[in-house]
């Protein structure tokens, strides 16, 4: 795959351009979680059930559109006023508050009331002739009609209705034309805008349904700044015990040092090839273990007692300089079981892909400047195995892996067939995360 091409015409960003969008994504995510846990979504999502509700809405449309008129507190006060109103009303309400017709109606009770049907006695007494008077008045018969009437009693009954807090009330809020806006529920719905509206609420909601090909994003479980040794030790890794770890092999030109080699500095671990002596343990083929002489020194180092995982997505940025063999990848430990490879420089060009025992699957990456950091990425799946170069993905290929748990290894080192001179494998960081079921 020619990467030089690719770059060119834009479909492989630009390390700095894709780590920043890791950087920008992981900062979502971030931002996305806090959201998540945050009491104004929870507000949010309560208020939504209840402005969303049946009967909610149906409170709403009441408050909006029914009319004053047609409320019961509205025909009620109608009335009331209408009755209260009335030419005869009007004369009842004079009539029980003259102090004359009090002063008569106490005296109607009287043995001296039928006095005032006596022609004589009006012309001889005047407090019976003025009561006589104001019993035979349209004024009286008016008060008397409207007493006994069934008006009397109705507005009577309002007016003792009217006057109650709770009748009070209700008529406050049918008789304000702006109801609505007064409600409880307004206030509701309108924290309910304010919320669904503000960025963070917005951003949760686009940001969930939004297809990021790099959820795994969301479940970081590894994260190694190589700012110390702490997740790697020398050696393969071997699950066998009984294996000599970190031998080397006589087809090689170097022996391994224990991890000598591999230095931690100005955030980074690099793994120097480097032109010296030493006599180590090296594996023939035919011979098993022997010990030799080797011109150059190396090293290997391994995650396995910090991190290993099964399935999930694994990211290093790596480069190499100089002569020899360089790679990073991933592997169980067993003999052979499956070897992952994120990066691998053998000499001449990048490869990157399967090694499973004598089959490989690996792509060729051609035309890609080793003095430059490029993020390597793989990604296991229940289905597939897909490896990107930054953003680029250069092979996809079915799951053939074991179901077991897979660590980090880290490697440089010189074929016996190939010209020696020292080298540097550089890992800048390296990271997991896990899968999403």
């Amino acid at each position: 795959m020619n990467l030089f091409a690719a770059r060119l015409t834009g479909k492989m960003l630009s390390t700095d351009a894709f780590e920043k969008t890791i950087y920008d994504m992981q900062e979502r995510v971030k931002r996305w979680r806090a959201i998540e846990k945050s009491p104004e979504l929870a507000e949010y999502r309560k208020l939504k059930e209840v402005v969303e509700s049946s009967d909610f809405q149906e409170k709403k449309n009441e408050l909006i559109n029914r009319k004053y008129k047609d409320t019961d507190e509205g025909r009620k006060m109608t009335a009331f006023e209408k009755l209260s109103s009335s030419r005869s009303m009007r004369r009842y309400k004079n009539a029980a508050e003259n102090p004359v017709l009090k002063e008569f109606l106490v005296f109607r009770e009287t043995e001296d009331f039928a006095k005032i049907k006596s022609v004589k006695a009006c012309l001889t007494d005047s407090q019976i002739r003025k009561f006589n008077m104001l019993y035979y008045s349209p004024y009286y018969k008016n008060y008397t009609k409207v007493l006994n009437s069934s008006e009397l009693r109705q507005l009577q009954e309002l007016e003792k209705e009217i006057v109650t807090p709770d009748f009070q009330k209700r008529h406050a809020l049918w008789a304000d034309a702006k109801r609505w806006q007064h409600s409880e529920e307004y206030k509701i719905e309108q924290r309910y805008k304010e919320l669904a509206n503000s960025d963070d609420i917005k951003f949760f909601f686009t940001s969930r349904e939004e297809k990021i090909d790099w959820a795994e994003l969301f479940r970081p479980a590894f994260d190694d700044d190589m700012s110390s040794s702490k997740n790697w030790k020398p050696g393969f890794g071997y699950a066998n015990k009984a294996m000599k770890d970190g031998h080397s092999r006589t087809s090689e030109r170097q022996a391994y040092n224990g991890g000598k080699n591999a230095f931690f500095v100005e955030g980074r671990m690099d793994i120097e090839t480097r032109e010296e002596s030493k006599k180590a343990v090296a594996w023939d083929e035919k011979k098993g273990f022997t010990e030799q002489v080797f011109d150059f020194t190396s090293d290997v180092m391994n995650t396995k007692e910090a991190f290993a995982q099964e399935s999930g997505m694994f990211m290093a940025k790596v480069r190499s300089q100089g002569a020899g063999h360089h790679f990073f990848g991933l592997t169980t430990g067993k003999p052979n079981s499956p070897i992952i490879s994120l990066y691998h420089y053998n000499g001449d060009h990048h490869q990157i892909g399967l090694v499973n025992g004598a089959k490989t699957e690996m792509v060729d990456l051609n035309y890609m400047p080793r003095s430059m950091y490029q993020i390597y990425t793989f990604r296991w799946t229940k289905n597939e195995l897909i490896w990107y170069v930054n953003n680029l993905e250069v092979l996809r290929l079915p799951n053939r892996l074991p179901q077991e748990a897979m660590f980090y290894l880290a490697q440089s080192w010189l074929p016996i067939a190939e010209k020696g001179g020292e080298g540097k494998l550089k890992v800048q960081w390296a990271r997991a995360y896990k899968p999403v079921e």
